[in-house]
């Protein structure tokens, strides 16, 4: 099991920095951030689609992120190069985003209204917070060229992360993710993902949350019990062991998807056990490995997402879970998300699922 210890800092504008170190004492929050940065930034405001019947933040302080910097501001500090992580150097550290979606106030914000009415202007705080999660200290590394005992730190400081976010207040569901590759617009290359704290319940989520419940009304049974038992008796399992499946998924809306399932039953990160989580990451790392092998000289751009259960009502019917799909196609090739996906919501799969799972099968 990887050793899990973590240390405390703050950065020149009030955020929170967190180091989650592999052996104690590691002294990295000793170091001052020594940036003027000015007041936080917050994020704006949510407004209620009476349309969609859903949330959207407007943040238009976003707008002032990074964009190919010449210095890479997830680097560690070294000598006058000052960056967002003030050590000088770090194995997982998390930080609260300086330009967040959700958040940014200092002190927990209220939850928008759990019913918006019927007015057409409803707006609320755009409470909820937003972390940015850095893998390695090392630049030119990728998620997937890690050790598995990184990727377990990686997947203890998701846990951990969950654990304290959901106890806020004003946060309804923590969503954990992963961007990689220029073409889904990643301008930061250095490896690291995200933590959003939503202030309410994701459309998908709310979703599959209606879907599992129509499935035990109907049958008595777990829908996402149901979903693996299906997949391991089809041709789209990836790869398998004691306690995670990798599959592609029988209606896939992406040329390459893979869901990853812990066979035992969890709510969120927070409820992983020690050996769940060793067993992750040994396949996570297989099928990202395969991922990027299926097309020669072309890394599989992708997005990788963690679904876990809200943190109030519904928790009992939601299932945690990740998600990682890729806009690939082919050697060469992206699908763009077009008017019928992105207007309508009708995701048309041009590969085919059995295809994508074959190829990636066969790529190691």
């Amino acid at each position: 099991m990887t050793a899990f210890h973590t240390e405390t800092g703050s950065l020149a504008d009030g955020r929170q920095v967190i180091y989650f170190n592999s052996s104690p004492d590691a002294g990295r929050a000793g170091f001052a951030d020594k940036r003027d940065l000015g007041d936080r930034v917050s994020a704006g405001q949510l407004r209620y689609d009476v349309l969609r019947d859903e949330w959207v933040a407007v943040s238009a302080g976003r707008s002032s992120r990074p964009t190919l910097p010449v210095a890479c501001p997830l680097c560690p500090t070294d000598g006058d190069e000052l960056t967002e992580i003030p050590a000088p150097d770090y194995e997982v550290a998390v930080f609260e985003n300086r330009f967040p979606s959700f958040g940014g106030f200092g002190e927990p914000g209220p939850l928008p209204p759990a019913d918006p009415g019927t007015g057409m202007a409803v707006t609320a705080p755009a409470s909820g917070r937003c972390e940015v999660v850095c893998f390695s200290d090392q630049h030119e590394s990728s998620l997937v060229d890690l050790s598995p005992e990184r990727v377990e730190l990686v997947v203890r400081a998701l846990a951990s992360r969950t654990a304290e976010l959901s106890a806020r207040g004003d946060i309804a569901q923590v969503f954990c993710f992963e961007n990689r590759g220029v073409e889904i617009g990643v301008t930061l290359h250095h490896p690291h993902g995200q933590i959003y704290g939503y202030p309410y319940v994701t459309p998908q989520t709310r979703t599959h949350l209606a879907a599992a419940a129509r499935h035990k009304r109907a049958t008595g049974r777990d829908l996402f019990d149901d979903i693996i038992e299906a997949e391991r008796r089809g041709p789209r399992v990836i790869a398998e062991n004691d306690h995670w499946i990798a599959f592609t998924p029988f209606a896939a809306r992406w040329p390459f998807e893979v869901h990853l399932y812990p066979l035992q039953r969890f709510a969120d990160l927070a409820e992983l056990t020690d050996e769940s989580i060793a067993a992750f990451a040994p396949l996570y790392l297989d099928v990202l490995k395969r991922c990027d092998v299926a097309f020669p000289g072309e890394a599989m751009p992708y997005m990788a997402g963690w679904h876990q259960a809200p943190v109030g009502e519904g928790r009992e019917l939601g299932r945690l879970r990740l998600e990682v799909v890729s806009i690939r196609r082919g050697a060469g090739k992206v699908k763009f998300l077009a008017s019928s996906e992105s207007v309508m919501g009708g995701f048309v799969n041009d590969l085919g699922p059995e295809t994508a799972a074959e190829i990636l099968k066969e790529a190691l």
